[in-house]
Parts: structure tokens; C-alpha cells; sequence
């Protein structure tokens, strides 16, 4: 109960701005909590699906519009979720100790507050989507929240991860079509390849750390110059899981571009880490991977439209 309370004191802090400048700094600061910038890893592959589902399925803009609501929910509840039980290791952490929570930005009862009003935004974008839609929101939100426990017991968090994400696409498509397709799981797959590949890159600057604090990743697990052959072979996977699209889903020669494109961008993410040098992670993490997802987007949005 007492708990309770503080959320609802939480919440009416941050409805209760004195002004236009402060509810901006506090937008901003939550925004930060969640790396919102980030949703682009993930977002153009749920709209991947949404348009390939589009061929067969009337889309509605209510349809689009409550796609988009739910992958912001899902993806912020997730993210304020994981900040809260990784709090304490990230204030032991040089590279994370300035994180919102441990850095005092925000309370830990504003980011509860976030989390759970994040998470009725994905349940309730889920229902207006349709009652298999708001059914399954619920188990989805657990397969989000457990990820942040993954690394407590298993170096192998990196594809669980990839697995949590991969649902996008996967609940983007059922949210149009209300069914399930074989040939959508290839562009799951591809997003579940992707992201455990350069999360396993960017894990690899925290390995003594995770080894101190007891926590598992795979770089940590097998050494960095494994990980980095590990997180290439699932790069491999993924632009397999491209090709393979072109011929499940029927695209052509605008797609194929992409994906060439994309296996450029998947070797060039590759050149830049290096077991002995990882200066270069950031921009594989997040200029690379964010540029892959918007060019397939855009390859698939141009190769249905001039279909």
C-alpha cells in the first residue's frame, strides 16, 4: 500500500510540471532512462511486417497508429524495467554509473511509476488491436520483464534478448492478419540473429566487469575473441534470413538492393570491433544497426509499392 502511495505521489510530480521547460527536462530524462532512441532497431522491423502483411490485409490507420503505441509501451516498460533491477550493478559500473537511477535523476518510484503506466499503454494499444492481441500482451510483457534476470544465470542473455525483440515483427503481423505466417518467422529470426549479434559486441566492453560482479555474457563466458566470431556467425544468419525473405514473401529487385546494402553494413559493423580494440563499438552498436533497419524497411516499403 505504502508503495502504492509514493507511485501516485510519483505520478502527480510528474503531471504537476510548473512549467513547459520542466515537463520537457523530465520527458527528456525518462526518454534517456529508456535510450528511446534505440526503439529504431526494432520499430522498422515490426513495420517490415505490418507492410508485407498489408499486401493480403486491408491496413486502417487506427491499425498503424495502435502498432506504433504498443511497440513504444512494450519497448519502455521493458527498458524502465531492466534500469530498475540492473540499478545497483550500474551504479558500480564507471560505464554506466551515470545512468538516470544511480545518478539520482530519477527516483526509483517514478521509474515503477513509468514502467507500469508504460505497460497499460502496451496492453491497452494491444486490446484496441484486437482480443488475441490483448491476450497475449500479458505473456509478452513477461518474456520482456524476465530478460533483465537472464544474466543473473546464463551467458547466453544475448539471444534470449534477441528472442524478446524478435516478438515485434511477429506480434506486428498478427495484430494485421489475426493468424500466423511461416515465412514471417524468417524476418523474426533475422531481428532475433541481429540484435543478440551486436548485443554480444557491445557486451564485450563490460567483461571484467561482469566477471567481478558474478554476471554471465557471453564474452565473459568464452572470451572476446570467441564472442566476436559467435556474434558474426549470427550476423550470418541474419543475412540469410534476408535472402530467404526475397523468395518466401515474393520482393524483387528493390529488395535485393537492400539487402545487399545491409550485408555491407553487417561486414563494415565486423571490421570495426576488434578483440584488442573496441573504440569502434558505439558506432557498430548503434549507427550500423540503426541504418540496417531503415534501409530494410526501405527496401521493402519501395519493392511492394512499384509491385
Amino acid at each position: 500500500m505504502e508503495h502504492l502511495k509514493k507511485s501516485m505521489e510519483a505520478l502527480r510530480s510528474f503531471l504537476a510540471a510548473p512549467s513547459m521547460a520542466a515537463l520537457v527536462s523530465k520527458i527528456t530524462v525518462y526518454g534517456r532512462m529508456i535510450k528511446f532512441s534505440h526503439t529504431i532497431f526494432a520499430l522498422p522491423f515490426a513495420l517490415s511486417a505490418v507492410i508485407l502483411a498489408s499486401r493480403e490485409h486491408p491496413l486502417t490507420f487506427g491499425t498503424v497508429f495502435f502498432i506504433l503505441l504498443a511497440m513504444v509501451g512494450a519497448r519502455s516498460a521493458a527498458m524502465g524495467f531492466n534500469r530498475l533491477v540492473d540499478a545497483g550493478f550500474d551504479a558500480k559500473n564507471p560505464r554506466t554509473m551515470m545512468r538516470e537511477i544511480p545518478a539520482g535523476l530519477l527516483s526509483r518510484d517514478s521509474a515503477v511509476t513509468f514502467v507500469a503506466l508504460s505497460s497499460l499503454l502496451f496492453v491497452f494499444s494491444a486490446a484496441m488491436l484486437g482480443w488475441t492481441c490483448f491476450i497475449l500482451s500479458f505473456p509478452v510483457l513477461v518474456l520482456l520483464f524476465f530478460y533483465s534476470y537472464t544474466k543473473r544465470f546464463t551467458a547466453y542473455c544475448h539471444l534470449y534478448l534477441g528472442f524478446a525483440i524478435s516478438l515485434a515483427p511477429l506480434g506486428a503481423w498478427v495484430a494485421v492478419t489475426d493468424s500466423l505466417s511461416a515465412s514471417i518467422f524468417l524476418l523474426s529470426i533475422a531481428l532475433l540473429t541481429n540484435i543478440a549479434g551486436f548485443d554480444i559486441l557491445y557486451a564485450c566492453q563490460d567483461t571484467e566487469f561482469d566477471k567481478e560482479q558474478g554476471l554471465f555474457s557471453i564474452p565473459s563466458h568464452l572470451g572476446i575473441p570467441k564472442a566476436l566470431t559467435l556474434s558474426s556467425l549470427l550476423h550470418g544468419v541474419t543475412f540469410a534470413c534476408f535472402v530467404l525473405m526475397s523468395v518466401a514473401f515474393d520482393l524483387g529487385a528493390a529488395y535485393l538492393v537492400a539487402v545487399l546494402i545491409i550485408g555491407v553494413l553487417l561486414v563494415i559493423e565486423h571490421m570495426l570491433v576488434k578483440p584488442d580494440d573496441l573504440k569502434h563499438v558505439h558506432i557498430a552498436f548503434f549507427h550500423i544497426n540503426s541504418i540496417l533497419s531503415v534501409v530494410l524497411l526501405a527496401g521493402i516499403l519501395i519493392d511492394v509499392w512499384i509491385s
